[in-house]
């Protein structure tokens, strides 16, 4: 016989991913150490959004100035 039942114990006890799946149930994967979420869910190192959104700021076309050039060039055409 194996000892395998003897050493899953820990992972069973283990703190679940609160993320829920596409199919609206919650995800049964354990927790990465620390977090929240599963390494699916964004718990992996590096996973996630850059801070201070640096994704938005990538072309200019939707920054303040860029916005109301675009109005007043609206304004004088039409």
């Amino acid at each position: 016989m194996s000892d395998h039942t003897g050493t899953t114990g820990l992972m069973l006890g283990s703190p679940r991913c609160g993320a829920k799946t596409r199919s609206g149930c919650a995800c049964r994967s354990p927790a990465v150490y620390g977090k929240k979420r599963c390494r699916m869910h964004g718990g992996a190192p590096g996973s996630g959004a850059p801070r201070a959104n640096r994704n938005a700021r990538k072309h200019g076309l939707f920054t303040r100035d860029a916005i109301a050039e675009r109005r007043r060039i609206r304004a004088f055409v039409g």
